[in-house]
């Protein structure tokens, strides 16, 4: 079991210890049931234990859909060209709102994701305003680790700041009471998007974390991780100087490298490796789990690895046709100019279909799930029979929250609803992308293809997902595969290291090459639409994916990405209500 479970476990005691008071004549002497006492809590294993209750919150709280913490598949991808719904046309409407840039402020999505942002907000308040009065008392923490439990908790205050952000244009940064003043946290408005409040918080836990961390437990944040969320940070300001210091500090430190598999960032073996700076620990029990929503909402509905999955989230055309590659093994950054590639929209499982055999990048079987090539060792994925409604959700599934049949036994529940894989919240190859974009903008362009190429060899030397199905149809019954071959024609090689050579021949060219190197190193996660808005683009591009994918998905049809109204979601009108005149609707509603 993950060493932050049993971390979560002492809090999950220290609640029920609260509980434990019985009717008695002494009752008028006690704390009412259910109220936190304070001799129980003012100690340092009291707020240690808050403390892990704040981590808790980032699995993604109560709400899979609307609140999608951590792997923020709902916004980043799901509303983005990466991938559809999917499932079945009917099944969660509000999410049919979302993805097609309709969503009013009356939907729920909306108030799940502010209510599960600012109960993490809410959370590492309380931790931080116990630790102060903790060192007051007769049992305080070591001063030491007083100043780290302050800055894990400032951590987390930004980093729930900060999916709040990303969802809302101006959001109130709530601190503590202590910190407020006169300002109670209920009166704290909405003037901005809050960049100040989380520079802040992260700087402070880049002084007091140290590079370690705490008793070794691998779910903690660290120095690095704040200074890595920091970047992030900056680079969404588009404060490009002030990111490279910090990214800079990370790369020189050595303490980061690039896995030497592109498929260990995805399961279940090798995690908290070397490419992880902050990783969701998860797990999984007979009675109970830590799993990243996402799961098992996103597994598949049929076939041996449903798993009792409902069969959300799967990838675009779009999405499949952009790890298409030349001859060369080189992408083709310009979308006008890439093939249609064939796919079994509208095929049943006992017809013939023969999937393409044009060049890609071999990334896109680790991270899309298609017709004709093994689904994690459950099988070669034989299409419609696998999908729960093709003629809604499209022909393709995602493996990211998926683990494999090898896996199995690390999950003490079996192939349930939940498993136990944990999801690379902040990794490494984000480092030297961004890096690459900041040499972009200094002009040094060899600096940037180097960066590039690092992720685009790693890509190369991984072992491919391999057996190459040969048979076209009755593939879950009858498969005929050749398993010492790749699954596909992979093609990959890194740019030319030679000055002035297309793409790197100009700022432009070169800022295209990394946006799409982004966008295939991490498809189906965490980024994409917070990407496109960043860079400026994404009211082009996500009008190009309608257009795009309308033939193929009919449910696009009639959607529009408005500028500026899009960009952003509104906040539910509930929140509006709770807290008249203090936080403000966005313009656009």
């Amino acid at each position: 079991m993950k060493r932050i479970t049993k971390l979560l476990s002492i809090a999950i005691l220290f609640g029920s210890l609260l509980m434990i008071y019985s009717c008695s004549e002494e009752f008028l002497t006690k704390e009412p049931p259910g109220v936190a006492a304070k001799t129980i809590i003012q100690t340092p294993d009291g707020v240690e234990a808050l403390l892990v209750g704040v981590y808790e919150r980032m699995q993604n709280g109560s709400s899979m859909f609307g609140g999608a913490m951590t792997s923020d598949w709902t916004y980043a991808a799901g509303c983005s060209d990466d991938c559809y719904k999917g499932t079945s046309t009917g099944d969660q409407s509000n999410f049919n709102l979302l993805e097609r840039y309709e969503a009013l402020p009356n939907n729920p999505y909306l108030d799940n994701r502010w209510t599960q942002c600012y109960d993490g907000v809410a959370r590492a308040n309380v931790t931080l305003q116990f630790l102060w009065q903790t060192q007051e008392g007769p049992s305080p923490l070591d001063a030491g680790r007083a100043k780290e439990v302050e800055a894990e908790a400032k951590f987390l205050r930004a980093w729930f700041h900060m999916q709040a952000n990303k969802i809302f244009e101006k959001i109130p940064y709530v601190k503590t009471q202590e910190e407020l003043g006169d300002l109670a946290p209920e009166e704290v408005p909405n003037t901005d998007a809050g960049w100040d409040g989380i520079e802040a918080d992260l700087q402070y836990a880049i002084d007091n974390l140290p590079v370690t961390k705490y008793n070794n437990e691998v779910g903690r944040a660290n120095k690095y991780a704040a200074m890595a969320f920091k970047a992030q940070a900056h680079m969404y300001q588009k404060e490009y100087p002030a990111a490279k210091l910090l990214l800079d500090a990370i790369i020189s430190s050595g303490e980061f490298s690039l896995a030497p598999e592109f498929s260990w960032n995805f399961d279940m073996t090798h995690e908290n490796n070397t490419e992880s700076i902050f990783e969701l620990q998860c797990t999984t029990t007979a009675t109970a789990h830590s799993a990243v929503h996402g799961s098992g909402c996103n597994f598949h509905q049929k076939g041996p690895a449903s798993c009792g999955g409902w069969g959300f989230f799967q990838p675009s055309q779009n999405l499949f046709e952009a790890f298409q590659t030349t001859a060369e093994g080189l992408p083709v950054l310009d979308p006008a100019l890439r093939d249609p590639l064939e796919h079994d929209m509208g095929v049943k499982s006992d017809e013939d279909f023969t999937p393409t055999n044009h060049p890609l990048d071999p990334r896109v079987d680790h991270l899309i799930a298609r017709r004709g090539v093994d689904f994690l060792g459950w099988g070669i994925h034989p299409g419609d029979d696998w999908i729960r409604q093709q003629s809604n959700g499209g022909p393709y599934m995602t493996k990211l929250f998926m683990h494999a049949k090898s896996e199995q036994s690390l999950n003490l529940n079996g192939s349930g609803f939940y498993n136990g894989k944990n999801y690379r919240t902040m990794r490494y190859a984000s480092i030297l992308l961004w890096r690459a974009e900041c040499a972009i903008v200094d002009g040094d362009l060899n600096y940037a293809r180097e960066l590039v190429n690092m992720i685009r060899n790693r890509a190369k030397s991984s072992t491919p997902v391999m057996g190459l199905c040969t048979s076209t149809k009755n593939l879950e019954k009858d498969p005929v595969v050749d398993w010492t071959q790749p699954a596909a024609n992979y093609v990959i090689e890194p740019y030319p290291d030679v000055e002035g050579q297309y793409p790197f021949n100009n700022a432009a060219n070169a800022l295209l090459a990394v946006q799409h190197e982004t966008r295939l190193e991490f498809a189906t996660q965490n980024h994409r639409f917070f990407d496109l808005r960043r860079w400026g683009i994404i009211t082009e591009t996500l009008n190009a994916y309608i257009q795009h994918d309308i033939g193929f998905r009919t449910f696009l049809q009639g959607a529009v990405f408005v500028a500026g109204q899009d960009e952003y979601w509104p906040i539910h009108q509930s929140v509006i209500d709770l807290q008249p005149g203090i936080i403000q609707q966005s313009s656009y509603y």
